[in-house]
């Protein structure tokens, strides 16, 4: 019998954009075995759908509060979201 999933809209806000925030989101999530998608929006922030086990998804979560070396998060909104993704990937800015 396979694990639950848990699948989260992240938006992160702060210095996010042209700090490597994406790439390195990418990064966590496929070290941490998560599926979903990351990407820039017009706003400034950074958008996140992530699925996977319940402990993978809020490790994801206490990681983007952090974020990598040069960035600066002010806040990070969590909400329950649906879908189902193959892979982890940078998707078009919105």
């Amino acid at each position: 019998m396979s694990e639950p999933r848990r699948t989260v809209r992240l938006v992160v806000r702060g210095r996010v954009q042209g700090v490597g925030y994406r790439l390195a989101t990418v990064r966590e999530a496929l070290r941490l075995d998560i599926t979903g998608w990351v990407r820039n929006r017009a706003d400034g922030s950074v958008e996140a759908l992530a699925q996977g086990t319940p402990d993978a998804v809020e490790s994801l979560i206490a990681w983007a509060r952090g974020g990598p070396p040069g960035s600066s998060v002010d806040s990070v909104e969590v909400s329950e979201a649906e879908g189902s993704f193959p892979t982890f990937d940078v998707h078009p800015s919105a």
